[in-house]
């Protein structure tokens, strides 16, 4: 081993800390220890052949958002450089590039560091090698190129990518650094679903800004311990967004990439919402709901038909007020909504309404006629019903507690630290593994300090076996629950205060590390993230 690898070998294992567990972690796995001297993604491979490459470089830019100076943001942009130059469609605004791929297809995308820090991107609910899943092990400066190689396994869906740079995926995330991975399959594509202009992505998302246009991120550590709430509403990176329509059904996907914030989504005309995809793609026939409930990272894809609408007829989509009882200080601090000239819309003034106040997200004109003869298929897809007789475990869940104290997010009382495995964290490759996250289900981080958690777990898609809330859980639970849809496959699970969620989850093809954390930013930055090693 020559002076370099040892050097670098040092370092890592000064960062891992002296015990004797995070010694025993590392020496099961060599690779951890030499993954910067093993220069992960920094080439091209020889013997991986792919159908589509691609360039996305991270760099400063100014776009406008208002009228006024433009906003100074983290802009990715993107360049197909072998294959379908549909694969990348490079947005308007802040937005990163939406990134269309076919099931089968084999992808390198190279990743240019152009921004004033050290930056990865991880691939959300997407089922890569850990090498390629971006860990913040692998987070690159500025200056430096990752280059990433997989074959796309997942079925179709949306599904999509952020930055996830260790204690600042959070800033990142809100100045730009997220886009949509959209993947097709054969089975989606036999299907008449709407498509081309009538399929619509939509990332809904809560900013701050300053008088001067510019983005505003603070609040000190109240705010960490909440999560961001911000007071201006966009989608797709735009203000007051509207979407043109004709006289016929359309595919709308929607993606939670706040920060924190939880959404209750419904529609002003009373129109139940037909939803016909979750996280991991198609449902096996559409489900029915009053409104939907999109924690952040969540996606649903819903059918919409305005066929009965008459020309110049709005609907508007709302997020309804919903009861913060039980969720700690989430519910009682800051959020409130701004738009228009003065930038304020839903009626809440000032920033200071709760994070679970009414307010409009976007609304749809109808513009055009059209003679579509749309029919909602009454079966989407064939799902696989995982068993819990199959699961290594079935009797013995996996406990991942999740709490918050002395300024802290925990999850089995332990905090993020790099190589820090611990042998409840090691999991055997090719195993269905029954997983239970607890937030204060038996007491514990309940209380003041309980909060809402969106999980979520990196590598395969999960299904979720069941719910178990205490019957002092209070009234946020309530308010919101006809919105959850734990059908189909999953990769992020919203867990309420006093509430227990039990999961299947697959380990299976790669070995390595695979991170789990709670999706609301802050408290991921603040350390409610921890490390699995598959083996």
């Amino acid at each position: 081993m020559n002076k370099n690898v040892n050097t670098q070998r040092r370092k890592l294992l000064k960062f891992a800390g002296t015990s004797a567990l995070a010694t025993a972690a590392l020496a099961t796995f060599p690779g951890l220890i030499n993954a910067k001297t093993m220069k992960v993604g920094r080439h091209a491979s020889l013997d991986f052949n792919p159908d589509v490459e691609i360039s996305l470089t991270g760099e400063v830019r100014y776009t406008p958002i208002f009228s006024g100076p433009e906003t100074r943001v983290w802009k990715v942009i993107g360049k197909v450089l072998k294959g379908d130059k549909n694969a990348i469609t490079n947005e308007d605004s802040y937005l990163a590039p939406t990134i269309r791929l076919h099931k089968g297809q084999k992808v390198r995308i190279y990743l240019k560091n152009e921004l004033p820090s050290a930056t990865i991107l991880h691939w959300h609910g997407l089922h890569v090698p850990s090498k390629m899943d971006g860990n913040p092990m692998y987070a690159i400066d500025s200056g430096e190129t990752f280059v990433y190689e997989f074959e796309i396994l997942n079925r179709a869906g949306t599904y999509w990518y952020h930055a996830h740079t260790h204690s600042l995926t959070a800033k990142h995330v809100y100045s730009g650094l997220a886009g949509f991975f959209i993947v097709n399959d054969d089975e989606e594509q036999a299907l008449k679903l709407p498509r081309g202009e009538f399929d619509i992505p939509l990332v809904i998302q809560d900013r701050n800004f300053d008088q001067q246009n510019q983005l505003k991120y603070d609040g000190g550590m109240m705010m960490k311990m909440r999560g961001f709430l911000g007071e201006q509403i966009l989608v797709n990176g735009t203000p007051e967004f509207e979407v043109p329509v004709a006289t016929r059904a359309y595919r709308m996907r929607l993606l939670n990439g706040s920060n924190s914030r939880i959404y209750k989504l419904a529609w002003d005309d009373g129109s139940p919402i037909k939803v016909i995809a979750t996280d991991g793609g198609l449902l096996e026939r559409p489900e029915t709901l009053p409104y939907l409930t999109l924690a952040p990272a969540e996606r649903r894809e819903i059918w919409v038909d305005f066929s009965d609408k008459a020309i110049g007829a709005e609907v508007t989509l709302r997020s309804l007020e919903f009861s913060s009882s039980g969720m700690g200080m989430m519910g009682g601090m800051g959020g409130g909504m701004r738009g228009g000239r003065d930038r304020r819309m839903g009626g809440m003034g000032g920033g200071q309404a709760h994070a679970g106040k009414s307010f409009t997200v976007l609304k749809v004109r109808v513009s055009k006629k059209a003679s579509a003869n749309d029919v909602l298929p009454k079966r989407l897809s064939t799902i696989k019903q995982l068993r819990l007789a199959d699961a290594e475990n079935p009797h013995s869940p996996r406990r991942i507690t999740l709490s918050m104290r002395h300024m802290s997010a925990l999850l089995n009382g332990r905090s993020y630290k790099m190589n820090d495995i611990r042998k409840d964290e090691i999991v055997p490759v090719n195993t269905l593994q029954l997983m239970e996250f607890d937030n204060g289900y038996h007491g514990m981080g309940g209380g003041m300090m309980g909060m809402p958690h969106p999980m979520h777990l990196h590598g395969e898609q999960f299904q979720v076996v069941k719910r178990e809330v205490r019957s002092k859980s209070g009234r946020g639970y309530a308010s919101i629950s006809a919105g959850f849809l734990d059908k189909g496959w999953k990769d992020t699970v919203l867990v309420m205060p006093g509430e227990k969620v039990t999961i299947l989850k697959p380990f299976n093809d790669y070995t390595g590390i695979f991170m789990y954390h709670c999706h609301n930013l802050e408290h991921e930055d603040m350390g409610m993230m921890r490390d699995l090693l598959v083996k």
